[in-house]
């Protein structure tokens, strides 16, 4: 069954988020069979207080193993570190029917 990452992320430095982090970590996700289906800022919380502003970022992945062995493996481990103060995220995967099916 398919998976999907959902990412939230408050970024504090925009350029270097997505030249390096962004950059390296997209490559990553094509490598390990993922693909994006949203990347965008500004989103705007109805409830809660985690997103208001956030970035968000939605990527849909063949299965949820394909996604912890893309986040367990050794190239993502030194990419996630060029994040490191310079965006709050908050992390959530979830398999789920695919969504091309699922509205056809």
């Amino acid at each position: 069954m398919p998976a999907y990452m959902i990412v939230t992320c408050h970024i504090h430095d925009r350029d270097a988020f997505i030249q390096e982090y962004g950059a390296r970590a997209a490559a990553l996700v094509e490598k390990h069979g993922g693909r994006y289906l949203l990347r965008a800022p500004g989103a705007e919380a109805l409830e809660g207080d985690f997103g208001d502003g956030a970035s968000m970022v939605i990527s849909e992945w063949p299965d949820k193993q394909s996604v912890h062995r893309f986040w367990n493996s050794p190239e993502y481990a030194e990419a996630k570190k060029l994040r490191v103060g310079i965006a709050d995220c908050q992390v959530l995967v979830i398999e789920a029917p695919s969504l091309a099916e699922a509205y056809r």
